[in-house]
């Protein structure tokens, strides 16, 4: 996503500036005093080594994903399909080359407004873009839908049910099935184009999930 390059220079120059202040640096990150190493890997930003996206990020719902399970054709068809929300690049392949930084999408940088502020006027439309008619199914967190949402894009809302009846999002359960959902659909033969589609290809992968609107769907646990 070219269009995205002078926005990403500005933000990889201010953590590395704001690095040379590493209790700054703790402060606007949100950092203890036990992550000097954080800031450490913001400092070397410009020459550190790179990885796959895919396989640079970590948590929960990438834990779920399993990306290092895939055969080649998958991982090549995640490579093509996937694309990864991120505070530093705005949204990156799944295959684009990524470094080991600290930022959040909640981050503010001194100088700076809120990062969906300096997302939202390009990254919406950089994603469409780089769609280029496809359905896009949007599993970012709402801090990181906010730096650039997507028009027409298909949600994913995970609900925990509760012994009472009533339901409820719990973070880690929230990450895990999204991260399952991905999973499905980079296994799945099928090319989903609509909300329809993408539910089949869930409850295929035995996830509970309902349609709650034309682009809403409620994945159950």
């Amino acid at each position: 996503m070219p269009q995205l390059t002078e926005t990403r220079e500005l933000l990889v120059q201010a953590l590395v500036d704001l690095a040379a202040d590493p209790d700054a640096s703790c402060r606007a990150l949100g950092l203890g005093a036990t992550q000097f190493d954080e800031v450490e890997r913001n400092a070397k930003l410009w020459v550190s080594p790179t990885r796959p996206a895919l396989l640079r990020y970590t948590g929960v719902l990438f834990d779920a994903l399993d990306a290092a399970s895939f055969t080649k054709p998958q991982r090549d068809k995640a490579y093509r399909r996937l694309g990864i929300g991120s505070a530093l690049f705005g949204a990156v392949r799944a295959a684009d080359p990524v470094p080991a930084y600290r930022l959040s999408g909640g981050s503010k940088l001194p100088g700076f407004g809120t990062l969906a502020a300096l997302w939202r006027p390009e990254l919406s439309d950089a994603i469409v873009t780089e769609a280029n008619g496809d359905l896009v199914v949007d599993l970012r967190s709402g801090v990181y839908q906010q730096l650039g949402p997507v028009p027409g894009s298909v949600t994913a809302t995970v609900l925990t049910e509760q012994p009472d009846g009533t339901r409820k999002v719990v973070s880690h359960f929230n990450k895990h099935h999204k991260g399952l959902l991905a999973r499905a659909l980079v296994l799945t033969r099928a090319e989903p184009t609509d909300l329809e589609g993408v539910a089949r290809v869930a409850s295929k992968a035995g996830l509970r999930v309902e349609v709650e609107s034309p682009t809403e769907l409620i994945v159950l646990t």
